[in-house]
């Protein structure tokens, strides 16, 4: 059931805002009494106000393969003068960028001073299912855990956030998230821009309140479209801007947003080049002037500006798109370069990057379909749960909802055909490849060309993944809106 049908079925033009606390505790049940209407809203996110791009864009402090991780409340400004309060895994909003060598040994002790349990997802890395930070796997309040694995992957760039069950949303938003780098000989005999060249940067949106804090509350509009703010931040800051020389750089990004998908282009409609996705290096370069990118996807993208002229900005933005009635129809800015430094460039673009090696469908053992549509339960005077469901199921900790094989290679088609809500599908404890897209915008794109852990499965479209499950124990898949996934949209699957 999509959602404009699932409105109708309760007798509502649309749903406004509830006072939310059960959803603030991450209850998974929305009592829709007393609710008041918001008619025509039923449809919209909310808008982007841009503030003056003045502050300077910051970076995290960098660790490497070992060290501390305390998820805790602490003082920081997000908009400029202002300090207010978040939440971090150090001094502030988004914990320290861990730059790692693969092959290297990980040990990082998590202590949770929150009021609540939570714990660290590893998104991005083939690390243990015991390490992977699944919803059932969580650190009390006030205790402590460490995570330890030793990596065996292609260099890529990977991110780590909370996953407790019905409160990824609510910790995630209020500041907890970092980048994670994983490097090798191989990518590092690219030579691609590094130091000073190298900007990894996490795009969120959020809405603050009048000290400039963010706040979650979401309302039923938010669970079923997503929690979406009105403020772009960049690495924890609003209005960044960032001087670079006439020259390449390399832009690895992170949309760490709730529910926002950015559209991401340039102000001078000047092309860039893709060069990585999710699970590392493309085989080649691909030039693009837009790219889409949905929450829990990462880019890695080349930026040229050496025919830029000394004195001008450029902003990266994100455009207008189609497809999700919820967002897409607005134009904002997200950064802003300050081209301010003349500068020769040595760097060549490399004509191949990786092996990409298609895996054979002809070796997959199963293929297994999931509707990814609405749907409800709890009707007849009864509360609300379970909106956003899997196959019709929504999440149960106890439950394996799907069994696979040690070793094989398998067929997952997302089928969004009937739907009418974005949803951007993430496995954990392996990468996959896209095969198709049927329906909707029925192509692949240059991410997509690549090792995916996240596919964004708009409206009306049907799209089939081949996965190779190499890690053995219990994992989740789920859609990476957050609020759909706290909602439910969430099931395990064991590898055995």
């Amino acid at each position: 059931m999509n959602r404009q049908d699932f409105l109708k079925t309760l007798g509502l033009g649309a749903v406004a805002s509830v006072t939310g606390s059960s959803l603030l505790t991450g209850c998974n049940t929305h009592d829709m009494s007393g609710m008041n209407m918001t008619p025509g809203m039923e449809n919209m996110g909310p808008s982007v106000t841009e503030i003056p791009f003045t502050t300077p864009l910051r970076f995290p402090e960098t660790i490497t393969n070992t060290g501390q991780l305390t998820a805790k409340s602490v003082i920081d400004a997000i908009l400029p003068g202002k300090n207010a309060r978040v939440l971090g895994y150090r001094g502030g909003m988004l914990g320290p960028t861990i730059r790692v060598q693969n092959g290297s040994d990980v040990s990082l002790r998590f202590t949770n001073n929150l009021d609540e349990e939570s714990n660290i997802h590893w998104h991005g890395l083939l690390v243990p299912a015991e390490m992977d930070g699944h919803p059932t796997q969580l650190v009390q309040a006030g205790g402590s855990f460490t995570y330890s694995f030793r990596l065996n992957q292609a260099a890529n760039m990977a991110w780590y956030h909370p996953h407790p069950h019905e409160k990824t949303g609510k910790q995630a938003n209020l500041g907890l998230a970092g980048m994670i780098i994983v490097e090798t000989p191989a990518e590092r005999a690219l030579n691609l821009p590094s130091g000073n060249y190298e900007l990894p940067m996490v795009i969120q949106d959020k809405r603050l309140d009048g000290n400039g804090a963010p706040t979650y509350s979401p309302s039923m509009d938010d669970v079923m479209m997503g929690y979406m703010g009105e403020t772009i931040i960049v690495n924890g800051v609003a209005g960044a801007v960032q001087p670079v020389s006439t020259r390449m750089y390399r832009l690895r990004i992170v949309n760490g947003s709730n529910g926002r998908i950015y559209n991401l282009a340039l102000s001078n409609n000047a092309p860039f080049w893709v060069i990585g996705s999710d699970g590392g290096l493309l085989s080649a370069p691909e030039q693009t002037t837009a790219l889409l990118l949905s929450p829990g996807e990462r880019a890695d993208l080349l930026v040229d500006f050496s025919k830029v002229p000394v004195g001008t900005d450029v902003f990266l933005k994100s455009d207008t798109f189609t497809g999700a009635s919820s967002q897409g129809g607005q134009a904002f800015n997200i950064l802003k370069f300050a081209v301010n430094k003349a500068e020769t460039d040595p760097f060549q673009l490399p004509a191949a990057l990786g092996m990409v090696s298609p895996l054979s469908t002809a070796s997959a053992t199963k293929t297994r379909l999931f509707d990814i549509g609405i749907a409800m339960e709890g009707m007849n005077g009864m509360p609300m749960r379970g909106m956003h469901t899997i196959g019709g199921k929504t999440y149960l900790g106890s439950r394996i909802d799907e069994t696979v094989k040690l070793g094989d290679t398998e067929i997952w088609e997302f089928d969004n055909s009937k739907g009418d809500e974005p949803h951007p599908m993430h496995l954990h404890g392996t990468f996959f490849q896209v095969l198709n897209r049927v329906g909707g915008r029925n192509t692949l794109y240059a991410t997509e060309k690549g090792w995916k852990d996240t596919v964004l499965v708009m409206p009306g479209e049907r799209v089939r993944i081949i996965a190779q499950f190499t890690k053995p124990g219990l994992f989740v898949f789920h859609c990476h809106n957050l609020e759909h996934e706290d909602d439910g949209m969430m099931l395990n699957f064991r590898v055995n």
